[in-house]
């Protein structure tokens, strides 16, 4: 993923041209939810930041493993390459914080490469790198006339999505990645359990756009760019926690 646009920040527009409209979770009432954005070096923080404070969160960016703890809300983002994620995770103890929250049913909610990193590896120029393998599963080069897959997309959501609550089906996300998980591969074991709700999306073939499993979310789009839709979809998640 060495050469994914995700390197450079600017790549990533502001502005977002979506319809409808998304009320932060603090204007429908009760306390603002506290979310940390995990700053280990990689990731729209600002962006993200200011996303989720318009969407109705009290956010802090830090890489303090007791915040990162104690927050309703942990956000993981990630931009360029999985290797250099996953290391930079691992530095920052944020492999830890996850593994921990997770265990304990805290919401994690990753972004971009941040999705890609809880997938069980990922593989860049013939190099394999392992995940937080959290889901089976690998992410590599999406197999697309056009590489990287950078714009506005639909996505597909499975009837019962929390996360796509409210958000009309032809609304466009914006994607910038040459790197997906492109299959599906985790099973429920446990037929008490409800299934992981899978939204997809098509670049050349169909390939994992987000996931909502227990308190486990995530996006391979980012809502932080997405104009009103991704302001939405932060807001259902702000108020899942």
């Amino acid at each position: 993923m060495t050469t994914d646009p995700n390197t450079e920040p600017g790549a990533v527009p502001e502005a977002a041209p979506t319809t409808g409209s998304a009320g932060g979770a603090a204007d429908r009432g009760g306390a603002r939810k506290s979310v940390v954005v995990f700053d280990y070096g990689f990731g729209n923080i600002r962006s993200a930041q200011r996303a989720l404070v318009r969407a109705g969160a009290e956010v802090e960016i830090t890489r303090d493993y007791d915040a990162a703890m104690n927050a309703d809300g942990l956000l993981v983002p990630g931009v360029g390459a999985f290797a250099a994620c996953m290391a930079g995770l691992v530095e920052a103890r944020g492999d830890w914080v996850v593994q921990r929250r997770l265990a304990g049913g805290r919401p994690v909610m990753g972004i971009c490469v941040g999705m890609q990193i809880l997938f069980g590896r990922g593989i860049e120029h013939g190099v394999e790198t392992a995940g937080l393998d959290e889901w089976p599963g690998t992410v590599d080069r999406l197999r697309a006339d056009v590489v990287p897959h950078m714009g506005w997309n639909t996505v597909e959501a499975p009837e019962g999505s929390r996360l796509f609550a409210g958000i009309d089906p032809e609304e466009r996300f914006y994607f910038v990645h040459s790197y997906a998980a492109r299959d599906w591969t985790m099973e429920t074991i446990n037929p008490r359990m409800s299934p992981p709700l899978v939204t997809r999306a098509v670049h050349g073939e169909p390939f994992v756009a987000a996931v909502e499993n227990g308190p486990l979310w995530a996006t391979q789009f980012h809502p932080e760019k997405s104009g009103d839709a991704g302001a939405q979809l932060l807001s259902n998640w702000i108020e899942s926690l």
